[in-house]
């Protein structure tokens, strides 16, 4: 018995100098693979975002939300038990996916009306901020009290060299 104790030791010994092996290989590897990754990622800079003016005029809906305005009230009647915004927006998908271009007409051409209203009020926003903003001078980060300050500074330095 003692002597089938010695070999399954020595069998362990054998198999943890060979996992050793390898894992010291596999970690070299793992290390380059690492090193050319950072190497090639170069986090660029974001551009700032646009700040969005709120008394702009909102965008007018597509065609397929002034269907789905129509169709939430109608599937409300029939389906006053569902709840779900998702159960909604899922069947009025597979509604409008299954309409012709015939059925889809009458919101596109609301569609279209209501672009042209939103691009009608929009020129009018656009030249209203124009002309609310006028061509003023430019004056430095400095009020007028810093920059004479400053010049009195000046003055008494210029006295000052003189004695």
């Amino acid at each position: 018995m003692k002597e089938a104790k010695g070999k399954k030791g020595a069998a362990t010994v054998a198999k943890r100098d060979v996992k050793e092996k390898v894992s010291k290989v596999q970690d070299k590897d793992i290390k380059k693979r690492k090193g050319a990754v950072k190497e090639a990622k170069a986090k660029k800079p974001k551009p700032a975002k646009k700040v969005k003016d709120p008394n702009a005029p909102k965008r007018p809906p597509t065609a397929f939300f002034i269907f789905l305005n129509e169709f939430r009230k109608t599937f409300k009647e029939e389906n006053p038990d569902v709840k779900g915004v998702t159960a909604v927006g899922k069947a009025g998908g597979e509604r409008w996916k299954s309409m012709s271009e015939a059925e889809k007409q009458p919101f596109m051409s609301k569609a279209v009306q209501k672009k042209s209203e939103y691009d009608k009020t929009l020129t009018a926003y656009k030249s209203k901020q124009d002309d609310e903003e006028e061509p003023e001078a430019e004056e430095s980060d400095k009020s007028k009290s810093e920059i004479n300050d400053d010049d009195e500074e000046e003055e008494d330095e210029d006295e000052d060299l003189e004695d």
